[in-house]
């Protein structure tokens, strides 16, 4: 399923986090995203291509 990606959206992965949530705010979209966990507020930059690949689910932002 072909998911478009916005700032704000949040985003279910497959794997989780250290912390225990898979669910992550897009704070940056392009070729990288910055991604926010939802759990415990660290911000990672990841490729699109993993998120892409890795998504499970998508909120989009109310």
């Amino acid at each position: 399923m072909a998911y478009t990606y916005e700032v704000g959206d949040i985003v279910t992965l497959k794997k989780q986090h250290p912390c225990g949530s898979k669910d992550w705010e897009i704070l940056r979209v392009g070729a990288d995203f910055r991604l926010k966990c939802k759990g415990c507020d660290r911000q990672i930059m990841v490729a699109r291509k993993l998120v892409e690949k890795n998504t499970r689910d998508l909120k989009k932002k109310s």
